[in-house]
C-alpha cells in the first residue's frame, strides 16, 4: 500500500457521490492477535480507511476512552515494532488503506528510517504524528516519502487562513480537520461555526478534508460529512470493540445505500 491507495479511495468515493468514513482503533487493545479480525470487521462494516493508533504512555491528544485502550495495550507489552510486524503478516488480507497514528517518541525510539521501512513493509498508506508541528514535519516525512507514504497534516479550529493555506499547500492523503479544542472523546453537538470552518478549509485545500474528534453517532457523521470529504470516529469505535458490541459500529456509518454523508 502507499499514499496512492488513499488517493484512489477518495477518487472512488467522489465518483459515487460518497464520503469517507475513517475508523480509529488502538493497536493491541485486546491483543495483537485480534488486530486482523478487528480491521476486517471494520472493513465489512463499510469503513473506508483504518487509522491505527500506537499505544503511548503520554497521549496528549487522547481522551479517556483512547487513553484506557492504550493502557490496556501497554499492559500487554505492545510496541510500535510489534504492531508493524503484525501488519506485515496480515496486510495481504486487508483491502482498505491503513494509516498509522503514533506520537513522535515511539518513532524516534525505533528510528525514523527503520520506522518508514517497516511501515512500508506493513502496507501503511499514511502516517499521523499529532505532536509534531508542521515546521518539523520533514524530520519524519522525508523517510516516509522514500516509500510514497503520506504524512497526514492537521488543521485546528484556531488555525488562521494563512496557516490553513500553508498546511494545505502540498498536503498528502487527506487533511485531518480537528473539530474541537481539546482532546478526543464523545461530544453532544457541533456549532455552525465549525461547519463554516470546514467549508473554508475545503475551499482552500485541493486535498480531501476529513473531520475528526468527538464524533460518535450516525447523525453527527452525516451532518459533518456534508461539510467535509469524510469523518473520523475514534473513541466510540474503540469502546464498542472493547465491549464486544461490533454490530453497533454499522449504526455510526450512514447507510450508503439510502443517504449520502
Amino acid at each position: 500500500m502507499s499514499k496512492f491507495l488513499i488517493d484512489q479511495t477518495f477518487e472512488s468515493l467522489r465518483e459515487n457521490d460518497d464520503k469517507a468514513f475513517i475508523a480509529y482503533i488502538m493497536a493491541g487493545d485486546g491483543g495483537l492477535d485480534q488486530l486482523k479480525d478487528q480491521i476486517l470487521t471494520l472493513e465489512d462494516s463499510g469503513v473506508s480507511i483504518v487509522e491505527l493508533g500506537i499505544p503511548f504512555s503520554d497521549p496528549v491528544a487522547d481522551g479517556p476512552a483512547i487513553q484506557n485502550a492504550g493502557r490496556r495495550a501497554l499492559d500487554r507489552y505492545v510496541t510500535l515494532e510489534a504492531v508493524l510486524k503484525t501488519l506485515k503478516e496480515i496486510k495481504a488480507e486487508i483491502s482498505i488503506p491503513v494509516v498509522i497514528m503514533s506520537y513522535a517518541n515511539p518513532i524516534l525510539r525505533l528510528g525514523r528510517e527503520k520506522f518508514a521501512a517497516m511501515a512500508h513493509d506493513g502496507g501503511a498508506a499514511g502516517v499521523i504524528v499529532p505532536d509534531v508541528p508542521f515546521e518539523e514535519e520533514p524530520e519524519f516525512g522525508a523517510p516516509l516519502a522514500k516509500y510514497d507514504i503520506a504524512m497526514i497534516r492537521f488543521i485546528t479550529l484556531t488555525s488562521s487562513e494563512e496557516r490553513i493555506r500553508e498546511i494545505a499547500d502540498g498536503a498528502e492523503g487527506f487533511i485531518y480537520a480537528v473539530t474541537v479544542n481539546g482532546t478526543t472523546g464523545v461530544r453532544d453537538d457541533f456549532g455552525k461555526s465549525l461547519y463554516d470552518h470546514l467549508d473554508r478549509v475545503r475551499q482552500i485545500s485541493d486535498t480531501p478534508v476529513c473531520a475528526g474528534f468527538g464524533i460518535s453517532t450516525g447523525a453527527q457523521a452525516e451532518a459533518l460529512g456534508t461539510h467535509s470529504d469524510g469523518v473520523i470516529v475514534g473513541s466510540k469505535i474503540v469502546s464498542l470493540l472493547h465491549e464486544g458490541r461490533t454490530e453497533e459500529i454499522k449504526e455510526i456509518i450512514p447507510d450508503k445505500k439510502h443517504q449520502k454523508i
